[in-house]
């Protein structure tokens, strides 16, 4: 599949990472997911090999570079090689744009070095138990008493959350001014009344530390809040269509996987007397997904371009997310079905896959969510 955004040093800099996958994580993801959560090794390593804040100042040793494609090409390889453990995207794509565009120099200076080394992991922490895609229904309040403001209330479902050394937390500090009331407070490991509940036993990504996050009475400095003080809904929404786009982009590399990965078991496995890809059936289902993956393709690397450029829309990221995660979830069906009894086989790749995929067209906002962005956009 042609990709022709991308240059020659965007191509050495795919050749990089995929050593770094090859010799940094690969050999360590079995363990890690029998552990549950993957070793701060790792993260340090991708921070020695500038893979964490390319887009961060180099004076903090971040690589200074904007160019959006450096995060898609890292995220890509890592969704081809399976590897999900470390949430890099979480830390990169998503917190990195609040750090990046929200910090004072004082926050800069504090976290970044940290940030880029790997040293300090990041986590963002939106969900509650009884608030997901409704981010006005959040409850956690935090309260401004003196130079701090109190915290309180939990979280869940939150990626990095056992790992994590700071977490951007959205609370409401003017509980009675609806979205207007909403801000973005940076809460650091080891604050009093700071508490991480269980590493979530999930469907699928196994490797990767899923928490729930308690809040009692947290005195979080003022000198941690991030941005302005009401302006935390607004911010989110200015944010939400990269992270849209990052999931989105990834889909469609773990899609492409699957399917190669299904190609070549196709033309290899054989059935009375011939490969199984021989069948009519099995031609014509490849030939469906090939072409779904084709024209999909061309559409995720527009919005790529459009991102880099600062084009993307909100309802083009949208578009993106539902129908990228939507088309991996039935393209790792089909797949599973053309490996027959091995499709279920979790030493197989794609039996893996088929656990990881089904959360995509949740996090990050569901499909229905997505789907009613895109009709809003409509007028209707």
């Amino acid at each position: 599949m042609g990709r022709d955004i991308y240059t020659e040093e965007h191509e050495a800099f795919r050749d990089m990472v995929r050593s770094f996958i090859a010799k940094e994580a690969a050999p360590h993801h079995e363990q890690w997911e029998k552990d549950g959560i993957v070793s701060r090794e790792v993260w340090l390593a991708a921070g020695r090999a500038g893979l964490l804040g390319i887009d961060m100042p180099e004076e903090y040793g971040g690589g200074g570079n904007p160019d959006y494609r450096y995060y898609v090409i890292f995220n890509e390889e890592l969704a081809r090689a399976g590897i999900h453990g470390p949430a890099f995207a979480v830390h990169n794509d998503i917190n990195g744009g609040y750090l990046r565009q929200l910090c004072t120099d004082e926050q800069q200076a504090r976290w970044f070095p940290g940030y880029c080394s790997g040293e300090i992991i990041t986590a963002i922490a939106m969900t509650e138990p009884a608030a997901g895609s409704d981010l006005q229904g959040i409850k956690t309040t935090a309260i401004k008493d003196g130079d701090d403001y109190v915290l309180n209330g939990s979280k869940t479902f939150i990626s990095n959350g056992i790992l994590a050394d700071l977490v951007i937390v959205v609370a409401k500090t003017d509980p009675s001014a609806g979205a207007k009331g909403v801000s973005l407070l940076v809460v650091e490991r080891g604050m009093d009344g700071f508490e991480r509940g269980r590493n979530l036993d999930k469907v699928g990504l196994h490797a990767q530390d899923t928490a729930e996050l308690f809040f009692d009475n947290v005195r979080v400095p003022a000198a941690n809040l991030l941005g302005e003080e009401g302006m935390g809904f607004i911010y989110l929404m200015q944010n939400l269509a990269r992270e849209r786009l990052s999931i989105g982009a990834t889909a469609q590399a773990a899609a492409e996987a699957a399917f190669e990965q299904t190609l070549d078991y196709c033309k290899t496995r054989e059935a009375f007397g011939r490969p199984i890809g021989k069948f009519q059936h099995n031609r014509f289902t490849l030939a469906e997904m090939k072409t779904e993956l084709t024209v999909t393709r061309a559409f995720t690397d527009q919005c790529i371009v459009k991102e880099g450029a600062g084009e993307l829309s909100a309802e083009e990221a949208a578009m993106l997310k539902y129908w990228n995660t939507e088309l991996l979830k039935t393209v790792v069906d089909r797949c599973v079905q053309l490996h027959g009894g091995y499709g279920y086989m979790t030493e197989y790749p794609i039996a893996k896959a088929y656990q990881d995929v089904r959360i995509q067209t949740i996090f990050g906002g569901t499909t229905e969510i997505m789907k009613e962005i895109i009709g809003r956009s409509l007028g209707v």
